[in-house]
């Protein structure tokens, strides 16, 4: 399994959190504060970083966009019950997925295993094969987990590729919500969860626009959406 580094100042939550995920088979690491955990998740030893986002000096927010500039691993922020714009920025600034405070371990552990099990299918497989995927300027190598627009290499998080990967198999048809959120965020769809429309609203950006401004991802409103095939 993916070795957890946990950034959060709070001493008690965090120990309580370390046992639980290291019953569940884990190994973990904690540090208590920003910069160390900005440190520690640049040092390749991570799987996954779960990062909360409310810490004295720099806070989560910060720590992830630094995380972000360097590197693409998991990240999972936690954040405050009802703080939408936290979370809406979390996930603007690339982490795979939030989970709310006060959580339970169990749905932290849940979501931990969810995004590793998405990151692992992510790693290029031993041999590429010759399955390829090709949406107009968009060309994906599934087995190498590569993508080209317009013929240069495209970067996106895992969960990005996910969900353009989704879109892509399904070109020209309405993908639900449901369905990119079991395939891209490897859980079910939850009431008021706005985290598929923002990761689909930085992929549109990295996509920029068709020739005629609009988005090649479109918004089927009360459906979902579709990779526009031209």
């Amino acid at each position: 399994m993916g070795k957890v580094l946990l950034v959060d100042d709070d001493v008690e939550l965090s120990s309580m959190l370390r046992e639980y995920i290291q019953r569940e088979g884990f190994d973990v690491d904690v540090v208590h504060d920003g910069e160390a955990g900005v440190r520690a998740a640049l040092s390749g030893a991570y799987g996954i970083v779960v990062l909360d986002v409310m810490m004295p000096g720099i806070g989560g927010i910060e720590a992830l966009r630094r995380i972000r500039g360097q590197s693409q691993v998991p990240v999972l922020m936690l954040t405050a019950r009802g703080d939408d714009v936290d979370r809406i920025v979390g996930l603007e600034l690339g982490a795979d997925d939030y989970v709310p405070k006060p959580c339970t371990p169990r749905e932290l552990v849940a979501r931990i295993r969810a995004i590793l099990r998405r990151s692992q299918d992510a790693q290029p497989a031993a041999e590429s094969g010759s399955d390829t995927l090709t949406v107009g300027p968009l060309v994906m190598w599934p087995h190498m987990r590569r993508i080209h627009w317009h013929g240069a290499e495209l970067g996106l998080t895992s969960t990005e590729y996910n969900l353009l990967e989704t879109l892509a198999r399904s070109a020209g048809r309405v993908v639900s919500k449901a369905e990119l959120s079991e395939k891209g965020l490897g859980r079910p769809l939850a009431r008021f969860d706005r985290s598929i429309d923002v990761h689909l609203s930085s992929i549109r950006h990295k996509l920029g626009p068709r020739t005629d401004g609009r988005p090649w991802i479109e918004t089927v409103r009360g459906l979902g959406y579709q990779l526009v095939r031209e």
